[in-house]
C-alpha cells in the first residue's frame, strides 16, 4: 500500500470510482481508493440505474448526457461491461404545467443539440404498446435513455482507473484524516497511513462520519426507498425488443423494462428517515423489510397507466436507503473553511451524473476549476445553519414531492424559518411574504393582508400583480428594500489595501468615501462575483457582494494570504441593511437627517457615516434598482428600530416596503447583471460588459487568466430583449431564465434572468446571444413555445443614467 498520493479518494461506490478514473485521465496516476468492504457495498449495488438525459439545469443535463456518452466508450476502453441498455424513454405530461416543463426541456434539446423530442399518440404506442395514453397532453420521446448496471458499471471504472496507474484497496476502513500544519492530509487505516493533499469524501451512505473524521458536518439524511420487480409478463416475453422506460411523475412512480418484467419504483408521501443518529458502520449489502403499503398509492396509478403491472405477480422487492442533502442535489467541491479537503456527497440519480461528477471533480482538483457554472452542486450553499432539524425536514420534503416540478421562482416552506431579523415579524404583519436566501428569511413581496402565500407555476402567478405595484411605487416615488441577505465584509488594518488589490481585478478606491465595482476572476479567467467596495478610512474598507455566494467566495479570499496586522471578516450577521430608492426618496430620507444629502453634497457612489432618525447608519449612495437611491447599513440591533422609521417617514409620502421581486425586475429594466445569473466563472470580463473593470496593469488573483481570454474576441455576447406582448400577453408568461433564443430557426443563446418591466410596460430578458446585434428579431422559448422579441441597444429605464446620477 503507498504511503504517498496525489489525492485520496474514500468510498468505493460508483462517484469514488468515476472520481479516481476521471483523476487518471486528467494525468493524476498516484492516486488511491480507500473502501471499508467490497467496491458497491453502500446505496450503489441496489440502486435502479436508470440514465437520462434531460434536467431543467442546463449544466446539469450537459454532464448527464456526458456521462450516458461515456458507459459504451468505458467498455470498450477496459472491456468491462456496462450493461446499458438505451431502449429510449418516454415522458408523460397529465398537467399543463408538466407540458411546459417538458416543452422547455425540448427547446433546451434542440439548442444544445440532444435528443429529445416530442411524438404523437400513434408513436407512442408503437413504441409502448403496454401503456394507457388515456389523459396524457403531451408525450416526448428520448431515445438514448434507460438504465445499466450498477455493479458493471462501477467495476469498469475501476478497472479503467487501475489501467491507468491507481490503485484501490478494498476492506480497508478510514479510522482518521488529520490535516497537517502545512495544509496536507494524513489518511490513517488499519493498513497504514496516507500523506495527500487531498481528501476525497465520496463515502455515500458513510458521508457525514467520513466528514466528522475530519471536523466537518454533513448536512446529510438517509432515507428508506422501495421498488420492485415484477414476474415475467407474456406481452414483454413475446417481444423482439427492448420496451422503453416510462417517466410519467405526475402519477409519482418510475417504470422500466427489468428482465422480461417490469421494475416500478416509487417515492411515497408516507417517507421514512433511516439512520438518524448515523449510518452503522456494518451496514452492508443488507435491505429493509418489504413495506409495500406505503407505496400503494404510487403503485395504483402505476396499475392504471400499464395495466399489466396489476396483473403479474411481484418477484421481489428492494427496499434499501439512499442518503439525501436538503435540496436532493449533490454536495459537491472543496470544504470552504479548508484546503484539500474534497466533498462529492448526497447524490440520488448517481448512475446519470456519475460520469460528469467525475469529470469535474478531476477538473476542479487538477485544474482548479471546473468548466461549467455548478453553483447548484456546490457545498458552498449551505452553511452552518443547515443544521439537523432544516436538513430532515428539508430531505423529508425532497422525497415526498421527488417528481414535483421546481417552478421559477418557487419557495418551499419545510424546514423554515431557520434564520431571521429583527424586522422579521414586523414584515410579516405587513403582509410580507418570505423567501429564503442562504437560510436568512427575507420579503419577497407584500400582500395587502398577512398570510398571504405564493402560488407556484410557469405562468404570471399570484404575487405579478402586487410586484408591479411595487415596482411603480419605487419609480414613480420610492420604495423600501430589505437587502440585509446580501453579503456584508469589513477589511481593516495597514494591509487592507494591498490585499484587496491583490484579490480584486479592479483598482480599490484611494479616496475616503469614495466606492468603486470590481469583479473576482476565476482559474480560467470568468467572472467568479462582483463586489462594491467602498474606502471608509485609511485602512478600513466595505465590501458587499452576493449573499448566496458568500461561503463560496471564501474559497478565493482564502488563495491570497492576509498582510500581517489586516484583518477581513464577514459582517452579515451584525449588520443589516436597506435601500430607499425612487426619485423622492432624497426628499424622505432628509426628514431623518440633518446631513445634507443633495447632489452637490453627496454626489453618486459616495459614502458617509451619518445618523439617521437617532441611528448610526453607513450610508452609500448606489442603488440595485438603477434610480436614485442609497443603501442604509445597520447594526443588527437597530435594523427593527431604522425600518420602522422608514416605514413611517415612508408613509406621510405613499412610499412603503419593496421585496426582492421587485428589485428582480427593476434591475433588469436598467439591464444590470447579478452574480449566479449573468455573471458566473463560464463568462469573461468582456462578454458580460465588465472589462472596463479589469485594470490588467496591476497583480490580483488569477491575472494571467483573465489577461489571456481577454486577448479573445467575445465568444458571445450580453444582451436585453424585449418581448412581445402579443405572444407574453397570449401565454399570460415571461422568461425566468434557461429559456433558449433562435434567430431564423437556429439556436444563438439562453436567456440568464426575465421579468416584466412594469415601470416601462415590457417584458423583458437578459441573455447571452451570439451572432446576433442590436435590433434583430429573434425567437425566446417561454414555455418551449417562440414568443417574438427584440434585441435592445438600450436598457429601457434611464438609459442615460440621470435619474441613478441627478
Amino acid at each position: 500500500m503507498r504511503t504517498h498520493a496525489q489525492a485520496v479518494v474514500i468510498g468505493g461506490g460508483v462517484i469514488g470510482c468515476s472520481i479516481l478514473y476521471h483523476l487518471t485521465k486528467l494525468g493524476w496516476n498516484d492516486v488511491v481508493l480507500l473502501e471499508r468492504d467490497e467496491l458497491t457495498s453502500g446505496s450503489t449495488w441496489h440502486a435502479a440505474a436508470n440514465i437520462h438525459g434531460l434536467h431543467d439545469s442546463t449544466n446539469i443535463s450537459r454532464i448527464q448526457h456526458y456521462t450516458m456518452g461515456l458507459y459504451k466508450e468505458l467498455e470498450q476502453e477496459t472491456g468491462q461491461g456496462c450493461g446499458v441498455f438505451q431502449p429510449g424513454s418516454l415522458y408523460l405530461a397529465q398537467t399543463e404545467a408538466r407540458v411546459h416543463q417538458l416543452r422547455l426541456q425540448a427547446a433546451k434539446a434542440k439548442l444544445y443539440g440532444m435528443k429529445f423530442h416530442e411524438v404523437d399518440r400513434a408513436e407512442a404506442e408503437r413504441l409502448h404498446p403496454l401503456v394507457d395514453y388515456d389523459g396524457i397532453r403531451c408525450i416526448m420521446w428520448e431515445p438514448e435513455g434507460g438504465n445499466v448496471d450498477p455493479s458493471g458499471v462501477t467495476n469498469a471504472y475501476a478497472a479503467g482507473a487501475r489501467q491507468n496507474g491507481a490503485e484501490i484497496i478494498r476492506f480497508c476502513p478510514v479510522t482518521g484524516t488529520e490535516q497537517q500544519p502545512d495544509g496536507t492530509w494524513i489518511v490513517r487505516t488499519e493498513k497504514g497511513d496516507i500523506a495527500t493533499p487531498w481528501v476525497v469524501n465520496a463515502a455515500g451512505l458513510w458521508g457525514r462520519e467520513v466528514a466528522a473524521l475530519a471536523g466537518i458536518e454533513l448536512p446529510l439524511q438517509p432515507t428508506e426507498h422501495q421498488y420492485f420487480v415484477t414476474e415475467t409478463i407474456d406481452e414483454i416475453a413475446g417481444m423482439d425488443r427492448r420496451l422503453p422506460s416510462v417517466a410519467d411523475r405526475d402519477g409519482e412512480y418510475y417504470l422500466r423494462q427489468e428482465g422480461q418484467g417490469l421494475l416500478v419504483g416509487a417515492y411515497e408521501k408516507d417517507y421514512r428517515l433511516w439512520a438518524e443518529n448515523g449510518t452503522p458502520q456494518g451496514f452492508g449489502h443488507e435491505l429493509f423489510a418489504d413495506d409495500l403499503e406505503r407505496i400503494e398509492d404510487n403503485m395504483m396509478r402505476a396499475i392504471d397507466r400499464v395495466p399489466v403491472v396489476g396483473t403479474a405477480g411481484i418477484k421481489r422487492v428492494i427496499n434499501g436507503p439512499m442518503i439525501w442533502s436538503p435540496d436532493s442535489n449533490v454536495l459537491f467541491g472543496p470544504v470552504p473553511e479548508l484546503t484539500g479537503y474534497f466533498c462529492c456527497n448526497g447524490i440520488i440519480p448517481g448512475f446519470s451524473q456519475s460520469g460528469g461528477m467525475g469529470l469535474l471533480a478531476a477538473q476542479w482538483m487538477v485544474e482548479g476549476e471546473m468548466q461549467y457554472d455548478m453553483f447548484p452542486w456546490d457545498m458552498a450553499r449551505f452553511g452552518a445553519w443547515a443544521g439537523t432539524a432544516f436538513t430532515k425536514a428539508r430531505v423529508g420534503d425532497q422525497y415526498a414531492n421527488r417528481f414535483k416540478i421546481h417552478f421559477p421562482n418557487e419557495e418551499r416552506a419545510a424546514g423554515r424559518p431557520v434564520r431571521v431579523r429583527p424586522a422579521y415579524d414586523m414584515q410579516r404583519q405587513m403582509g410580507a411574504v418570505m423567501g429564503l436566501n442562504y437560510g436568512w428569511e427575507h420579503p419577497l413581496w407584500f400582500a395587502d393582508t398577512p398570510g398571504a402565500k405564493d402560488t407556484d407555476g410557469f405562468t404570471r402567478q399570484n404575487w405579478w400583480a402586487p410586484v408591479g405595484a411595487e415596482c411603480r411605487m419605487l419609480r414613480d416615488r420610492g420604495g423600501i428594500i430589505d437587502i440585509s441577505n446580501f453579503a456584508k465584509y469589513r477589511c481593516t488594518g495597514p494591509g487592507a489595501e494591498a490585499w484587496l488589490n491583490a484579490v480584486f481585478a479592479n483598482r480599490m478606491p484611494r479616496d475616503v468615501g469614495r466606492s468603486c465595482l470590481t469583479p473576482l476572476i476565476g482559474k480560467r479567467g470568468g467572472i467568479a462575483g462582483d463586489f462594491t467596495v467602498t474606502r471608509l478610512a485609511a485602512d478600513t474598507f466595505w465590501i458587499i457582494g452576493s449573499g448566496m455566494a458568500e461561503r463560496y467566495h471564501q474559497r478565493f479570499f482564502r488563495q491570497v494570504p492576509l498582510p500581517e496586522g489586516t484583518e477581513f471578516q464577514s459582517q452579515t450577521e451584525a449588520m443589516c441593511g436597506f435601500n430607499v430608492a425612487g426619485p423622492d426618496s432624497r426628499a424622505m430620507l432628509q426628514r431623518l437627517t440633518n446631513t445634507s444629502l443633495s447632489n452637490e453634497d453627496w454626489p453618486f457612489m459616495r459614502s458617509a457615516h451619518i445618523e439617521l432618525a437617532g441611528i448610526e447608519v453607513l450610508a452609500l449612495r448606489v442603488s440595485f434598482t438603477g434610480d436614485l437611491g442609497w443603501e442604509l447599513h445597520c447594526a443588527e440591533a437597530d435594523q427593527a428600530r431604522l425600518y420602522t422609521a422608514l416605514i413611517d417617514a415612508g408613509r406621510a409620502m405613499s412610499i412603503g416596503p419593496v421585496g426582492s421581486r421587485a428589485l428582480m425586475s427593476l434591475r433588469i429594466e436598467k439591464g444590470y447583471g447579478s452574480w449566479g445569473r449573468e455573471y458566473s466563472p463560464e463568462y469573461w470580463p468582456q462578454e458580460v460588459g465588465l472589462e472596463r473593470l479589469v485594470k490588467l496593469d496591476k497583480p490580483f488573483l488569477n491575472r494571467d487568466a483573465v489577461a489571456e481570454v481577454m486577448a479573445q474576441p467575445a465568444r458571445e455576447s450580453l444582451v436585453l430583449l424585449h418581448l412581445d406582448a402579443a405572444d407574453t400577453d397570449a401565454s399570460g408568461a415571461d422568461a425566468t431564465g434557461g429559456e433558449p433564443i433562435f434567430l431564423n430557426g437556429k439556436g444563438i443563446g439562453r436567456v440568464t434572468s426575465g421579468a416584466y418591466g412594469y415601470s416601462v410596460g415590457m417584458s423583458l430578458a437578459l441573455g447571452y446571444v451570439t451572432g446576433a446585434q442590436a435590433g434583430d428579431r429573434v425567437d425566446v422559448m417561454v414555455l418551449g413555445q417562440p414568443h417574438k422579441a427584440t434585441i435592445l441597444d438600450a436598457p429601457p429605464f434611464d438609459a442615460s443614467g440621470e435619474r441613478l446620477r441627478g
